[in-house]
């Protein structure tokens, strides 16, 4: 037997990219910890995005074959080298007590944070970052950014003020949330134009495909303010239906991969990212598995311009610092 593993994408624990594990929080060391929030008792519709974050991981093995660094052409870089990452595995869930499973969500999100570790949030549905959001205060004013096909700005129904369609709204009221964009928003959805009304009235931005593509990504990043941090929660039901069957509410007529990576490296280059989530992929309603593919890629890309953005203003401080 060869003493060397070769550890091809379908042996081995399937953690994010066959990335280290590590699930004690309090001793985390790692520039990046992806954690899994398998959450769905928030669905309004069809539910089973508690599958979401096994079916991301296990969809991203695909990608490590050299470890979590990569190098693509079409930018003529490497990405993520020297970048430590690491997995933490699943906030627990506890089930008929969703009020318990936000908190435990909370509290995970603040440990990652004390140890200095962007958090990457595999949910879940969409009610999945609104704890996330919360336990990220002590990062200090932030702006919002959603890829979505709805807007999820009702305040409240029959006494929900926190499931998957009430997510914007939560948001939107946090003391250290200084104003957000929506992005991919059409169609039907729970929202009332009133919702749409309320959301421009608390700082939101909303963008649909259509002027997306007739106006270019260069006028949408413009709409977005210039801030020194965003939070960015990406719903795969933003994406088209065509692309991204597998979740509890496919929307006709989304985004694509190449203009929602755009958005995403358009974003990074504006400020810090201090976090992000991909929620509502829901493995069961696409036996393709394209929709986790898509999902892990979008993750993997969103996490290379993250850190080229990093590297090269380390770079630059340095290089001043040196008197260059």
């Amino acid at each position: 037997m060869c003493a060397e593993r070769l550890n091809l994408p379908f042996t081995g624990i399937t953690t994010f990219c066959k990335l280290p594990m590590h699930t004690d929080l309090d001793s985390l060391d790692a520039d990046v910890a992806i954690i899994g929030a398998p959450f769905d008792l928030g669905t309004q519709y069809r539910s089973g995005t508690r599958f979401g974050p096994r079916a991301i991981r296990a969809a991203s093995s695909l990608y490590a074959l050299r470890g979590v660094s990569y190098y693509d052409h079409e930018f003529d870089t490497e990405f993520l080298t020297g970048v430590r990452v690491v997995d933490c595995g699943d906030v627990d869930m506890i089930h008929m007590r969703p009020e318990a499973c936000l908190q435990n969500i909370y509290d995970a999100i603040g440990r990652i944070v004390a140890r200095g570790a962007l958090p990457v949030v595999l949910g879940g549905d969409h009610s999945v970052p609104i704890p996330v959001v919360r336990a990220l205060k002590s990062k200090g004013p932030m702006y919002i950014v959603q890829v979505d096909a709805h807007l999820d700005f009702v305040d409240e129904r029959m006494g929900v003020r926190e499931g998957n369609g009430n997510i914007m709204r939560r948001v939107a009221e946090m003391a250290h949330v200084e104003g957000f964009a929506q992005i991919g928003i059409r169609g039907p959805g729970s929202s009332a134009p009133s919702d749409f009304v309320d959301a421009r009235r608390m700082g939101g931005t909303i963008i649909g495909p259509r002027a997306l593509r007739n106006k270019g990504m260069e006028w949408v990043l413009k709409q977005i303010p210039d801030h020194r941090r965003y939070y960015v929660t990406i719903d795969i039901d933003g994406f088209d239906a065509g692309s991204a069957p597998g979740t509890g509410s496919p929307s006709i007529g989304g985004l694509d991969y190449y203009e929602v990576t755009d958005l995403l490296r358009g974003v990074a280059r504006k400020g810090e990212v201090v976090g992000f989530d991909f929620v509502e992929v829901a493995p069961q309603y696409d036996p393709t598995e394209v929709t986790a593919q898509l999902a892990a890629r979008v993750i993997l890309d969103f996490l290379g311009a993250i850190f080229l953005e990093k590297q090269g203003a380390a770079r630059a401080s340095n290089r001043a610092g040196e008197g260059v």
